[in-house]
């Protein structure tokens, strides 16, 4: 039976992120993640994970200023100073709530220069993340025109090229489905790799339930690969997100 957790940056928004990781126990989900957690103390999220026995999967690395239309530092030339120190931010913070994975976001930019100041500030976060696991994720054009990391072979370029062996894949099958992937096959294909799996309806990102892909297929293809860890849940809730969790319930049958 497949495992869930759930994506706090999109579940149980309305409330504080130690409240969620209280729902999202509640409702059955065997883990969480979060997106930006900073602006609430470690200790309090490490107390929620402990009441809950609840183990926190990953967290991003800070987006910038979102206002001016930033969504991560890594790829940006001139920008290393402020990407390192939100990699290293994020390690301490994981650190503290005993987070295993950091997603460095790479964020909105082009051309070699990009690519040049994203490698080695990938380089700088596996040598620093010691035994947590640095995840990069391919994210669609459609959704955040602009993203440097916005193609899969490129994603499996920069792990091969860095051969860290805590550098891994964050594949996320709205976005590769948005990218006109196969997306058993493209999962099959990058086992090796994966360090973590999202879902979400295609299109329109919400329940998994909801849209084209066929989960059950999606399911059977990572049981086959011997896929053991918790499936984020990173949809868009259309209500409450109690309402829409009828899938989950359908996963335990």
């Amino acid at each position: 039976m497949m495992r869930f957790s759930a994506n706090l940056g999109f579940l149980w928004t309305e409330l504080a992120l130690d409240q969620a990781i209280h729902a999202a126990a509640r409702a059955g989900f065997a883990a969480v993640e979060c997106h930006w957690p900073y602006g609430i103390a470690p200790d309090k999220i490490a107390a929620a994970l402990a009441q809950t026995g609840m183990p926190m999967l990953s967290l991003n690395t800070r987006p910038g200023r979102m206002a001016i239309g930033e969504f991560g530092l890594a790829a940006l030339p001139g920008r290393s100073a402020d990407a390192r120190a939100a990699i290293q931010e994020a390690i301490t913070y994981a650190r503290a709530i005993d987070a295993s994975a950091i997603h460095v976001m790479s964020g909105k930019a082009k051309g070699q220069a990009a690519r040049a100041t994203f490698t080695e500030n990938l380089r700088f976060a596996v040598e620093h993340a010691g035994d947590r696991m640095i995840l990069i994720e391919p994210i669609n054009s459609h959704d955040v025109p602009g993203y440097f990391l916005d193609n899969l072979h490129d994603a499996i370029a920069l792990i091969a090229e860095i051969g860290a062996p805590n550098l891994r894949l964050m594949a996320d099958c709205y976005h590769l489905a948005q990218m006109g992937h196969d997306v058993v096959a493209t999962l099959q294909a990058v086992a090796p790799m994966l360090g973590h799996v999202q879902i979400a309806g295609h299109p329109g990102r919400g329940a998994p339930d909801c849209g084209t892909l066929d989960y059950g297929a999606i399911f059977g293809a990572l049981a086959s690969l011997g896929w053991d860890q918790p499936i984020g849940a990173e949809y868009r809730p259309n209500g409450p997100t109690e309402s829409t969790l009828g899938w989950l319930e359908q996963s335990k049958r």
